[in-house]
């Protein structure tokens, strides 16, 4: 007997010679593609083609294949066809429901991707009908609702999700999606919550679900109300924190492996995150869209900021999806959902002691290796993402209090970058601190490792205010924190003198001086009010040594500024400002020095030890006069609209784009629904 072989819908005779037989459905869709209603001849046609298996590559071609004018021809088969599959929905046998769904995701992307070539018809006219639209979306997303809600087959669930991902990002830019009008009008959030209030649902469907609430919330966002905006805004703390335990989930230790890690909060949020190789150094590749999740909630939402800092004992606590996805062998940055089991077994080690945790912790961990690497455009957009999501952590007055709280200590093992000039942390002997010290870590790290030929000035600006907005915080509460301020001092002194010593070529592509104005007036806030929240007064002494250490520094950067100030160029007003910054560091500059030379003078020593120069600083305080300087404490607050919109359209461009791509056919398949719903009763 000759061997049946299957292509493209076509039942091929391998050893005959005669026309290849089509499969039952694509003749049925052949019905459908005439200009003739396909159920006036067969008046069982629409209920018999929802049990037949969907043959999506086969509908989606042919869809494509055709011209503007041909679909046009055949619009009320394609009407009727939509109209069918969202009756289908309702339907009591879950096949039917099935082969609805996924005929519903091949009609939509089908027709869009026609459209890209020709405008000569309108997307939803096309679908739906105009007369008939209000009513056919209202009817989908109620039933889209009810299967989401319900406690039925978590594959129906996680296919629902799917088509309302292919619904959002058909188009690049979703706000030019106006299907999404509809999506605005009949919200599904309550369902989007209910699956994130119930573990299982969370484990199987957090992901698309987190996703599709980061997508929705971004359409028309500046233009109009959007009641995803509005709802997520005002969710009280049980909602917020069914959102923070998926994100945290995202991040779960492994400690149980015994090799103390990395969160692996993210395994189901980052597909293959850590790669490590002989020197340690781990590449990262990055999921925007759960940043971007994180993003709108800590943005949006203050009781979300409220849980940020609860604490998860169960991290050990390894939970697996009961049906994971299947991985692609390529896996575009920023979108995929990946498996449990594929973070390498090589991760950050952790101190075992530690049994707590939370999402705070979790997120700085994973900024620490998402802003080691900033040369690939996707890791530069994460790391700037989690610059601005620490941002508006540092603005806020609960977060600042548990960040700055004494009582609240934990051990936060960041990653550092291999660097040959200095040795590796003992990360064992990592003390227990107040939070606030490992967010200035990060900074302090991003800020030395960071100098280079392509200079990535904007995330540097982003990290200084970072520090700026936590210092104007312990200066207004008079918070005393404990924290090894010599290592900021140093890191920023480095920055200036990598600016002065790269001058022409940063010139070339940044004003500078921002910067550079930045880090003096941070030096002016320690200098200023320095006594309202340094520890102790050795530590406001061993600010002044540190600046008559690195007066070098100072007094070049003073040369170079009043050099460009002098001169009618570009840089004249940005330059003087530094200028003017820069009077009370040269006042103890200026003040200091002679009486440190004529100390060493008197006492007949060439090379004073530090000791030495702080008891010349500790005689001297009185003598030394300062200006008052206005300001320093004042910032200006986050405000996406008016300075972020065009970053954040481009990555929610970015995110739409990947989403699609990775909703490929393989994605969509069956083979496992149909085993779920082998009989029909």
């Amino acid at each position: 007997m000759a061997q049946v072989e299957k292509r493209g819908g076509l039942l091929r005779k391998s050893s005959a010679s005669k026309k290849p037989l089509k499969e039952k459905v694509v003749l049925m869709y052949d019905e459908i593609f005439m200009t003739e209603d396909p159920s006036k001849c067969s008046p069982r046609f629409w209920e018999e083609l929802f049990l037949m298996k969907v043959n999506l590559e086969y509908l989606e071609g042919k869809l494509e294949s055709l011209d503007g004018e041909e679909l046009m021809k055949i619009k009320d088969n394609i009407n009727c066809l939509f109209q069918h599959c969202i009756q289908a929905l309702g339907e009591e046998h879950p096949i039917r429901v099935v082969n609805a769904l996924q005929t519903l995701c091949a009609l939509i992307r089908g027709v869009h991707q026609k459209n890209k070539s020709t405008s000569g018809f309108d997307i939803i006219n096309m679908l739906m009908g105009f007369d008939k639209a209000e009513l056919c979306m209202k009817n989908l997303m109620e039933s889209l609702d009810s299967l989401l809600c319900a406690e039925g087959s978590e594959s129906l669930k996680s296919l629902c999700l799917k088509l309302l991902l292919c619904l959002v990002t058909v188009t690049d830019n979703i706000s030019q999606n106006t299907i999404l009008e509809y999506v605005m009008i009949n919200s599904i959030f309550e369902a989007i919550l209910q699956i994130l209030s119930h573990p299982p649902s969370r484990r199987e469907h957090g992901y698309d679900a987190v996703v599709l609430l980061a997508l929705l919330v971004n359409y028309r966002k500046y233009e109009s109300v959007n009641p995803y905006i509005v709802k997520l805004s005002i969710v009280d703390d049980e909602a917020t924190l069914n959102l923070n335990l998926f994100l945290f989930r995202q991040y779960k230790d492994k400690e149980e492996e015994h090799q103390s890690g990395f969160f692996s909060a993210l395994t189901n949020m980052v597909g293959s995150m850590f790669i490590a190789d002989a020197h340690e150094k781990i590449s990262v590749q990055t999921n925007e869209a759960i940043l971007l999740a994180l993003y709108e909630a800590v943005h949006l939402n203050r009781n979300f900021i409220t849980v940020l800092a609860q604490s998860h004992p169960e991290i050990g606590m390894v939970t697996t999806p009961v049906n994971p996805a299947p991985t692609t062998p390529v896996t575009p940055l920023g979108t995929t959902p990946p498996s449990s089991d594929v973070i390498s077994s090589v991760e950050l080690p952790l101190d075992a002691d530690v049994q707590t945790s939370n999402l705070l912790i979790t997120f700085l961990k994973y900024s620490s290796i998402v802003m080691q690497d900033t040369k690939d455009e996707h890791r530069l957009h994460s790391g700037k993402l989690c610059l601005i999501i620490l941002t508006c952590i540092a603005e806020d007055q609960y977060a600042n209090a548990f960040l700055h709280d004494d009582n609240m200590n934990f051990r936060v093992n960041l990653h550092r970058m291999p660097m040959r000039h200095r040795k590796k942390a003992a990360d064992k002997n990592l003390p227990c601190r107040p939070l606030v010290c490992a967010v200035l870590d990060l900074m302090v790290e991003f800020i030395v490792t960071h100098m280079m030929k392509e200079f990535p000035m904007d995330l540097y600006v982003r990290c200084i205010q970072v520090v700026h907005k936590l210092l104007c915080y312990q200066k207004k509460c008079r918070v005393r924190l404990h924290y090894t301020w010599r290592e900021l001092w140093s890191a920023l002194i480095n920055l200036l003198k990598f600016l002065m010593s790269n001058e022409t070529v940063l010139l070339a592509k940044h004003n500078i001086f921002t910067l550079a104005l930045m880090i003096v007036n941070l030096f002016n806030m320690f200098i200023t009010y320095g006594d309202t929240f340094l520890p102790t007064p050795s530590s406001y002494d061993e600010l002044y040594y540190e600046i008559i250490r690195m007066h070098q520094s100072f007094d070049n950067l003073y040369s170079m500024v009043l050099r460009l100030s002098t001169n009618a160029g570009q840089w004249k007003e940005a330059a003087s400002k530094v200028t003017h910054a820069l009077v009370n560091i040269r006042a103890i500059i200026n003040h200091f020095n002679p009486k440190i030379e004529s100390y060493a003078a008197v006492n007949h020593i060439s090379q004073l030890s530090e000791e030495q120069v702080l008891e010349v600083v500790r005689a001297n305080y009185d003598t030394l006069t300062l200006k008052l300087q206005d300001g320093l404490d004042q910032y200006e607050r986050y405000s996406e609209q008016h300075k972020e919109a065009a970053f954040f359209k481009e990555l929610v461009r970015s995110i739409s784009t990947n989403v699609r791509r990775n909703l490929a056919f393989h994605t969509l398949s069956q083979e496992v629904l149909l085993k779920e719903f082998s009989t029909i009763s």
